[in-house]
Protein backbone atom coordinates (compact mmCIF):
# COMPACT_ATOMS: atom_id res chain seq x y z
CA UNK A 1 0.00 0.00 0.00
CA UNK A 2 2.87 2.26 0.96
CA UNK A 3 4.56 1.76 -2.47
CA UNK A 4 1.14 2.46 -4.20
CA UNK A 5 1.11 5.34 -2.34
CA UNK A 6 5.15 6.46 -3.24
CA UNK A 7 3.84 5.49 -6.90
CA UNK A 8 1.19 7.70 -6.71
CA UNK A 9 2.84 11.36 -5.10
CA UNK A 10 5.48 10.57 -7.69
CA UNK A 11 3.30 10.59 -10.82
CA UNK A 12 1.21 13.36 -9.49
CA UNK A 13 4.84 15.40 -8.76
CA UNK A 14 5.99 14.31 -12.64
CA UNK A 15 2.28 15.43 -13.96
CA UNK A 16 2.75 19.05 -12.20
CA UNK A 17 6.45 19.60 -13.24
CA UNK A 18 5.03 18.90 -16.93
CA UNK A 19 2.38 21.32 -16.53
CA UNK A 20 4.64 24.02 -14.58
CA UNK A 21 7.20 23.31 -17.93
CA UNK A 22 4.42 23.58 -20.83
CA UNK A 23 2.67 26.59 -19.42
CA UNK A 24 6.08 28.03 -19.01
CA UNK A 25 6.65 27.58 -22.72
CA UNK A 26 3.37 29.10 -23.82
CA UNK A 27 3.27 31.43 -22.22
CA UNK A 28 7.12 32.84 -23.97
CA UNK A 29 6.60 31.45 -27.06
CA UNK A 30 2.60 30.88 -27.34
CA UNK A 31 0.98 27.78 -28.35
CA UNK A 32 3.43 26.67 -31.32
CA UNK A 33 6.34 26.62 -28.79
CA UNK A 34 4.61 23.79 -27.17
CA UNK A 35 5.75 20.35 -28.71
CA UNK A 36 6.51 17.06 -27.01
CA UNK A 37 9.94 17.40 -27.52
CA UNK A 38 10.18 20.85 -26.26
CA UNK A 39 7.99 19.81 -23.31
CA UNK A 40 9.69 16.63 -22.88
CA UNK A 41 13.23 18.42 -22.56
CA UNK A 42 11.87 21.18 -19.98
CA UNK A 43 10.10 18.80 -17.74
CA UNK A 44 12.73 16.30 -17.74
CA UNK A 45 11.26 13.25 -18.89
CA UNK A 46 11.36 11.08 -21.65
CA UNK A 47 7.95 11.78 -24.60
CA UNK A 48 6.59 8.68 -23.56
CA UNK A 49 5.48 9.75 -20.38
CA UNK A 50 3.47 12.91 -22.04
CA UNK A 51 0.99 10.50 -23.67
CA UNK A 52 0.86 8.27 -21.11
CA UNK A 53 -0.29 11.61 -18.45
CA UNK A 54 -2.27 13.32 -21.22
CA UNK A 55 -2.31 11.54 -24.37
CA UNK A 56 -2.58 13.62 -27.37
CA UNK A 57 -1.47 17.38 -27.25
CA UNK A 58 -4.87 18.58 -26.85
CA UNK A 59 -5.35 17.00 -23.05
CA UNK A 60 -1.66 18.72 -22.36
CA UNK A 61 -3.60 21.76 -23.46
CA UNK A 62 -6.08 21.52 -21.66
CA UNK A 63 -4.00 20.84 -18.46
CA UNK A 64 -2.06 24.16 -19.27
CA UNK A 65 -5.33 26.01 -19.68
CA UNK A 66 -6.64 24.75 -16.54
CA UNK A 67 -3.38 26.03 -14.50
CA UNK A 68 -3.11 29.26 -16.05
CA UNK A 69 -7.26 29.16 -14.72
CA UNK A 70 -7.48 28.22 -11.77
CA UNK A 71 -5.83 30.98 -9.75
CA UNK A 72 -8.03 33.07 -11.16
CA UNK A 73 -11.27 31.31 -10.03
CA UNK A 74 -10.12 30.55 -6.43
CA UNK A 75 -10.08 33.95 -6.13
CA UNK A 76 -13.00 35.08 -7.66
CA UNK A 77 -14.88 31.80 -5.79
CA UNK A 78 -13.63 33.64 -2.49
CA UNK A 79 -14.44 36.94 -3.06
CA UNK A 80 -18.02 37.58 -1.35
CA UNK A 81 -20.32 38.47 -3.78
CA UNK A 82 -22.13 41.81 -4.46
CA UNK A 83 -25.14 42.36 -2.54
CA UNK A 84 -26.53 43.92 -6.60
CA UNK A 85 -25.84 40.79 -8.71
CA UNK A 86 -25.87 42.95 -11.60
CA UNK A 87 -22.71 44.90 -10.55
CA UNK A 88 -21.04 41.30 -9.24
CA UNK A 89 -21.77 40.79 -13.10
CA UNK A 90 -20.03 43.54 -14.24
CA UNK A 91 -16.76 43.32 -11.81
CA UNK A 92 -16.59 39.91 -13.21
CA UNK A 93 -16.75 41.38 -16.78
CA UNK A 94 -13.85 43.86 -16.19
CA UNK A 95 -12.29 40.78 -14.08
CA UNK A 96 -11.92 38.49 -17.49
CA UNK A 97 -11.15 40.75 -19.51
CA UNK A 98 -8.16 41.78 -18.04
CA UNK A 99 -7.49 38.23 -17.59
CA UNK A 100 -7.62 37.38 -21.19
CA UNK A 101 -5.40 40.45 -22.33
CA UNK A 102 -2.86 39.36 -19.47
CA UNK A 103 -2.94 35.59 -20.34
CA UNK A 104 -3.25 35.73 -24.18
CA UNK A 105 -2.23 32.15 -24.73
CA UNK A 106 -4.09 30.83 -22.38
CA UNK A 107 -7.27 32.59 -23.62
CA UNK A 108 -6.62 30.86 -27.19
CA UNK A 109 -6.54 27.54 -25.48
CA UNK A 110 -9.60 27.60 -23.43
CA UNK A 111 -11.48 29.16 -26.70
CA UNK A 112 -10.06 27.80 -29.50
CA UNK A 113 -12.19 30.37 -31.85
CA UNK A 114 -13.17 28.47 -34.82
CA UNK A 115 -12.17 24.69 -33.64
CA UNK A 116 -15.22 22.37 -33.58
CA UNK A 117 -15.65 19.82 -31.30
CA UNK A 118 -16.19 20.27 -27.06
CA UNK A 119 -15.06 23.44 -25.20
CA UNK A 120 -11.87 22.73 -22.63
CA UNK A 121 -12.64 22.04 -19.20
CA UNK A 122 -11.21 25.48 -18.35
CA UNK A 123 -13.63 27.49 -20.34
CA UNK A 124 -16.44 24.66 -18.92
CA UNK A 125 -15.09 25.82 -15.47
CA UNK A 126 -15.09 29.67 -16.84
CA UNK A 127 -19.41 29.37 -17.90
CA UNK A 128 -20.32 27.59 -14.94
CA UNK A 129 -19.35 30.07 -12.51
CA UNK A 130 -20.71 32.40 -15.09
CA UNK A 131 -23.95 31.00 -14.91
CA UNK A 132 -24.14 31.29 -10.86
CA UNK A 133 -23.73 34.81 -11.60
CA UNK A 134 -26.55 35.16 -14.42
CA UNK A 135 -28.97 33.21 -12.26
CA UNK A 136 -28.21 35.39 -9.35
CA UNK A 137 -29.65 37.87 -11.13
CA UNK A 138 -32.59 35.99 -12.40
CA UNK A 139 -33.70 35.23 -8.74
CA UNK A 140 -34.02 38.59 -8.47
CA UNK A 141 -36.31 39.19 -10.70
CA UNK A 142 -34.43 41.32 -13.11
CA UNK A 143 -33.10 39.14 -16.10
CA UNK A 144 -35.40 39.49 -19.35
CA UNK A 145 -34.34 36.17 -21.24
CA UNK A 146 -33.71 32.83 -20.19
CA UNK A 147 -31.12 32.23 -18.12
CA UNK A 148 -29.17 29.89 -21.11
CA UNK A 149 -29.20 32.49 -23.69
CA UNK A 150 -28.02 35.05 -21.10
CA UNK A 151 -24.88 33.02 -20.40
CA UNK A 152 -24.59 32.48 -24.06
CA UNK A 153 -24.94 36.39 -25.29
CA UNK A 154 -22.30 37.39 -22.33
CA UNK A 155 -20.15 34.42 -23.06
CA UNK A 156 -19.71 35.00 -26.42
CA UNK A 157 -19.94 38.89 -26.15
CA UNK A 158 -17.08 38.58 -23.74
CA UNK A 159 -14.63 36.13 -25.72
CA UNK A 160 -14.99 38.09 -28.60
CA UNK A 161 -14.09 41.49 -26.87
CA UNK A 162 -11.09 40.01 -25.64
CA UNK A 163 -10.03 38.23 -29.17
CA UNK A 164 -10.75 41.82 -30.87
CA UNK A 165 -8.79 43.31 -28.38
CA UNK A 166 -5.95 40.77 -28.31
CA UNK A 167 -5.53 41.14 -32.31
CA UNK A 168 -5.11 44.84 -32.34
CA UNK A 169 -1.76 46.57 -31.37
CA UNK A 170 -1.73 47.51 -27.55
CA UNK A 171 -1.27 51.67 -29.01
CA UNK A 172 -4.60 50.56 -30.73
CA UNK A 173 -6.29 49.75 -28.47
CA UNK A 174 -9.93 51.37 -28.12
CA UNK A 175 -9.78 51.82 -24.28
CA UNK A 176 -13.81 51.83 -24.32
CA UNK A 177 -14.62 48.96 -26.49
CA UNK A 178 -15.06 46.15 -23.23
CA UNK A 179 -16.84 49.01 -21.15
CA UNK A 180 -19.33 49.24 -24.22
CA UNK A 181 -19.90 45.96 -25.26
CA UNK A 182 -20.46 45.22 -21.61
CA UNK A 183 -23.11 48.01 -21.18
CA UNK A 184 -24.51 46.88 -24.31
CA UNK A 185 -24.76 43.12 -23.09
CA UNK A 186 -26.63 43.75 -19.53
CA UNK A 187 -29.05 46.40 -21.44
CA UNK A 188 -30.50 43.18 -22.99
CA UNK A 189 -30.05 40.79 -20.10
CA UNK A 190 -30.97 43.08 -17.29
CA UNK A 191 -34.42 44.66 -16.27
CA UNK A 192 -33.63 48.58 -14.41
CA UNK A 193 -34.89 47.44 -11.01
CA UNK A 194 -36.25 44.35 -9.18
CA UNK A 195 -39.63 43.07 -10.96
CA UNK A 196 -39.99 45.60 -12.99
CA UNK A 197 -43.67 46.00 -14.30
CA UNK A 198 -42.80 47.84 -17.48
CA UNK A 199 -41.10 44.17 -18.72
CA UNK A 200 -44.22 42.02 -19.25
CA UNK A 201 -43.81 38.85 -17.84
CA UNK A 202 -40.54 37.85 -18.87
CA UNK A 203 -38.58 38.80 -15.35
CA UNK A 204 -41.26 37.30 -13.33
CA UNK A 205 -41.69 33.68 -15.27
CA UNK A 206 -37.47 33.67 -15.05
CA UNK A 207 -37.41 34.30 -11.53
CA UNK A 208 -39.49 31.98 -10.55
CA UNK A 209 -37.91 29.30 -13.19
CA UNK A 210 -34.99 30.21 -11.33
CA UNK A 211 -36.17 29.46 -8.14
CA UNK A 212 -38.23 25.56 -9.15
CA UNK A 213 -35.27 23.71 -8.25
CA UNK A 214 -36.39 23.95 -4.67
CA UNK A 215 -40.09 23.49 -4.94
CA UNK A 216 -40.31 20.55 -2.86
CA UNK A 217 -43.96 20.80 -2.55
CA UNK A 218 -44.54 20.07 -6.31
CA UNK A 219 -44.08 16.99 -8.11
CA UNK A 220 -41.41 16.01 -10.77
CA UNK A 221 -44.11 15.92 -13.34
CA UNK A 222 -45.69 19.19 -11.97
CA UNK A 223 -42.31 21.04 -11.89
CA UNK A 224 -41.54 20.10 -15.50
CA UNK A 225 -44.79 21.46 -16.36
CA UNK A 226 -44.67 24.34 -14.91
CA UNK A 227 -41.05 24.37 -15.90
CA UNK A 228 -42.86 24.43 -19.90
CA UNK A 229 -45.06 26.93 -19.28
CA UNK A 230 -42.42 29.44 -17.29
CA UNK A 231 -40.00 28.77 -20.52
CA UNK A 232 -42.95 30.05 -22.57
CA UNK A 233 -43.56 32.90 -20.91
CA UNK A 234 -40.18 33.97 -20.91
CA UNK A 235 -40.04 33.93 -24.43
CA UNK A 236 -40.00 37.07 -26.96
CA UNK A 237 -43.98 36.29 -26.61
CA UNK A 238 -44.35 35.92 -22.95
Amino acid sequence: MAAETDSETEALDVRTRIIQAASMLVASGGITALTTRAVAAAAGVQPPTLYRLFGEKRGLLDAVAQHGLVAFIEQKGAAEPHSDPVKDLREAWDAYVAFGLANPAVFAIMNEIGAAGAQSSAALDGIAILRVRIERIARAGRLNIPIERAVGLVHATGVGTVATLLATPKEERDPHLSTTAREAVLAALVSDSSMSRNEGFAPLAIALRAHLGSADALTPGERLLLSELLDRLAGPDG
